[in-house]
């Protein structure tokens, strides 16, 4: 690849190379420029069509601009889909592909395939990086913002389980993200989490996290996002937005292995844990059970 083309988007990309560009290329770039939100979803033939040009100079136009091919490219269009478009041009790029007739099964193999996506793409060795820096560290600092504060408090909730040293970063209260997290330093960890449109205050909150010389961890769905920039160990999970919904089917998965993957590392402290909160639950009846149901309203249930 040109090395003038390393660690630019898309956009950037056109812009280097345009002078270099056949009539054909021009009237392409222009198209995915205008259109992206659209060209995102078309195969190399039918951008052509649109566009006006052959699928050959579709797919010349890919590496040109230094993708192995018109699948990478087609990626690189729906990075920008991701985080230039506003809500309503992303909902009515989404939802163009759903057939209302057969709205649950659409939904269900749409996050299907971003849990296919991410597997396909999974990193273990990162991953397991990521679960070693986590075993190690004196704090855990977990953040998200807006619709990734699930994700976080999701994570936050299962680690309480496993470690002492947890903090979970409020995102949406009095407090300032950089105000809690001031004290961190070398030995900690920060986990950020969040997907497209990106976070401002979750990109700073991370990049302050590694100025203090904390190890960092990212969360986020490509390696075009943000937080990459500012990650020590970076855990790709493939996202969406259907209608007005974030799919975070596969982002939760991945939270899922970080769990389960700690709880085998600490196999007997979990086991110790477990036991008493077992014996704290049945004190305080936080569960309902059949029997205790029956006792309350006198009726069998069966």
């Amino acid at each position: 690849m040109d090395s003038k083309l390393e660690n630019l988007d898309l956009l950037q990309r056109i812009q280097v190379k345009q002078s270099e560009f056949s009539k054909g290329q021009k009237r392409l770039a222009a198209y995915v420029i205008e259109n992206y939100d659209r060209a995102a979803f078309l195969t190399a033939s039918k951008l052509g069509k649109e566009a006006s040009v052959s699928e050959s100079t579709v797919v010349r136009f890919a590496y040109q601009l230094g993708y192995d091919g018109y699948p990478e490219l087609q990626q690189a269009i729906k990075v920008v889909v991701r985080t230039q478009s506003n809500s309503i041009q992303r909902m009515e790029s989404v939802l163009e592909q759903v057939d209302e007739n057969k709205l649950l099964p659409s939904i269900l193999q749409f996050d299907g395939k971003k849990l296919k996506d991410t597997l396909d793409d999974c990193d273990e060795g990162e991953f397991n990086k990521a679960l070693d820096m986590i075993l190690k560290a004196k704090h855990i600092y977990i953040l998200g913002v807006r619709s990734s504060a699930f994700l976080a408090g999701i994570l936050g909730h299962y680690f309480n389980m496993i470690f002492d040293n947890i903090r979970l970063v409020d995102s949406g209260g009095m407090l300032d993200t950089l105000e809690q997290i001031y004290r961190i330093e070398k030995d900690d960890v920060f986990i950020g989490i969040s997907f497209p449109r990106y976070s401002k205050r979750a990109v700073e909150t991370l990049a302050y996290a590694k100025k203090q010389g904390a190890k960092t961890i990212t969360i986020t769905d490509s390696m075009q996002s943000p937080l990459t920039l500012y990650g020590t160990c970076n855990l790709i999970a493939r996202s969406d937005v259907i209608g007005i919904v974030d799919s975070l089917v596969a982002p939760l998965s991945l939270i899922n292995a970080l769990v389960v993957g700690s709880c085998l590392k600490k196999r007997n402290d979990v086991y110790t844990r477990l036991s008493d909160l077992e014996r704290l639950w049945e004190e305080y009846e936080v569960y309902d059970t059949v029997e205790s149901m029956q006792k309350k309203d006198g009726i069998r249930y069966v």
